[in-house]
């Protein structure tokens, strides 16, 4: 009698659980860059009541085994990384990927995080930075009005500009290979950064550190990080956010699902208590 209400207890649990991953992936239904999650559901460990035994040709049969199931958990909670759709923000320094990559940023103690929301700009020193102020990395331009093209082939850190330079400069672009290019007072065609892309192995590695962004870990692997439209990193779309990928009409129904799922579970262990109660009520 316990087996079935503690199994009640787990499903209870789980899609608890469940509703809980649904709850968020609708609330960040308008959130830039964000990636939905699932849950995923696995039966827990068996109780063998009896064990299984071969049969012989002459005598007799086989024996399969019995075992009581113990309930479910929660499998893994699995990110869905699948293209989101993009909108255009007529804003020149917003950019939005088209492919697998992400963005590299740096945190103020020089961590490194990975992220799909591109709504970027220029700070009052001159870095390329995101709204929380990580600054964007990739390779630095060459200062103005030289207009030598951007070196990608050392390693990537913080694009920055000298502010003084940054003033001179106009129509400013971002290219699909991640090239940000501008205008100074001249005319001059000039090459202020190219923004880095980074690829992993194994995506679903990643680890959720809020604001839209990614931390490596091992199960991700080390990034690779390189050029946009190398590899399998994607290309860019200057002037354009990636929105969200989260699905309402499949999110509605997950809801259902896991509300339904709950209700059955609860159903389980309020038929497990009236049997109880008869079990007490025999003792009148």
């Amino acid at each position: 009698m316990l087996r079935s209400m503690f199994a009640g207890v787990a499903g209870l649990r789980s899609h608890q659980t469940m509703l809980d991953v649904t709850s968020n992936n609708l609330a960040n239904v308008n959130t830039t860059g964000y990636k939905a999650s699932r849950a995923t559901f696995e039966d827990t460990l068996y109780q063998t009541v009896r064990g299984g035994t071969g049969g012989t040709l002459a005598t007799n049969g086989g024996i399969n085994p019995l075992e009581l199931g113990l309930g479910v958990g929660v499998g893994s909670v699995d990110g869905v990384f699948s293209q989101g759709s993009a909108q255009p923000t007529n804003r020149n320094t917003d950019v939005a990927i088209q492919g697998e990559g992400f963005f590299v940023v740096q945190d103020p103690i020089g961590q490194q995080l990975y992220t799909r929301a591109g709504s970027f700009s220029w700070d009052n020193a001159g870095n390329f930075v995101t709204p929380n102020g990580q600054m964007v990395v990739g390779w630095n331009g060459s200062a103005p009005p030289d207009g030598t093209a951007v070196d990608t082939t050392g390693a990537a850190a913080a694009i920055s500009v000298a502010p003084a330079d940054l003033a001179n400069i106009s129509d400013i672009g971002i290219a699909p290979d991640g090239t940000i290019t501008g205008r100074d007072d001249t005319g001059t065609n000039v090459f202020l950064g190219t923004i880095a892309l980074a690829s992993f192995q194994n995506v679903n590695g990643l680890s959720r550190v809020g604001d839209t962004m990614f931390a490596a870990s091992p199960a991700s692997g080390v990034p690779d990080i390189g050029v946009a439209g190398t590899g399998a990193r994607g290309s860019m779309m200057g002037g354009a956010l990636e929105m969200s990928n989260v699905d309402i009409a499949q999110e509605f129904t997950q809801l259902i699902m896991a509300q339904r799922g709950f209700q059955a579970n609860a159903r389980t262990i309020t038929t497990s208590d009236e049997v109880l109660q008869e079990v007490v009520n025999i003792k009148r």
